[in-house]
């Protein structure tokens, strides 16, 4: 699904600071993966150049065999309209829209309209527990129920690959525990390629395998514990 293959990355020009160099990582449908790493190692250059928001020096981006960086910026736009979710730490979610209209964004972008448009935002509002709240407006919805509104955004158009990036980072321990089942929980379901940036070892811990990139690439460390021995959390818990 995703084919990371010896990226390369500086910034500066041809005498600049290399951020990234002979990255590679693949990442098969409905697997869940995290990258760690010290600040300042290149965690978001790396996002970046997998969501095809910035081009690498050297090496391949494949998603689905297509290589971003052989796109025009019309074509990666598509592409990440169309084939990639993502859930931020920010839940940059629009104000004067209802949830079930933040939730329906990325079908609305996609030309999808109608009635199996609102039966599949109706069942990720359900998947997330926030049915109840499909009409109000995000101002009335607490930290942890944007975030859910966030991850049932990002997956509402059966993405090829979900990308988060620190999407506990601004919630409290019990509400990061329930978006980080949830997510899981929706990538294995729609066998989606996840892709989670973090800091924290909690929230590595729920991946299938933990990478930490460094400044001479990426190594992967110990699995993490079986994913059947978290607890479960309920969606409707935050």
């Amino acid at each position: 699904m995703l084919d990371i293959r010896n990226l390369a990355k500086s910034f500066g020009g041809p005498a600049g600071r290399r951020v990234l160099d002979g990255v590679s990582l693949t990442v098969q449908p409905g697997e869940y993966v995290s990258i760690v790493g010290e600040s300042g190692v290149g965690k978001s250059t790396l996002l970046n150049l997998i969501a095809g928001l910035d081009v690498p020096d050297a090496g391949e981006v494949l998603l689905e065999g297509r290589d971003l960086a052989q796109m025009d910026e019309n074509e990666r736009t598509l592409v990440r309209r169309s084939r990639m979710g993502f859930v931020f730490q920010a839940f940059h979610l629009l104000p004067h829209l209802s949830i079930a209209r933040n939730v329906g964004l990325p079908l609305a972008l996609n030309g999808k309209a109608g009635v199996e448009a609102n039966r599949r935002v109706a069942e990720l509002l359900e998947a997330v527990g926030l049915a109840a709240r499909a009409d109000s407006l995000p101002r009335e919805l607490s930290g942890g129920e944007l975030q859910r509104v966030a991850v049932a955004r990002a997956l509402v158009h059966r993405p090829a690959l979900v990308l988060a990036d620190e999407p506990t980072g601004n919630l409290d321990p019990d509400n990061a525990a329930v978006i980080l089942e949830l997510l899981r929980a929706q990538i294995k379901r729609d066998r989606a390629a996840g892709v989670l940036v973090t800091h924290s070892v909690n929230a590595a811990a729920t991946t299938d395998r933990i990478w930490e990139l460094m400044r001479d690439g990426l190594h992967e460390r110990p699995p993490p514990r079986s994913p059947s021995s978290t607890p479960s959390v309920p969606a409707g818990g935050a």
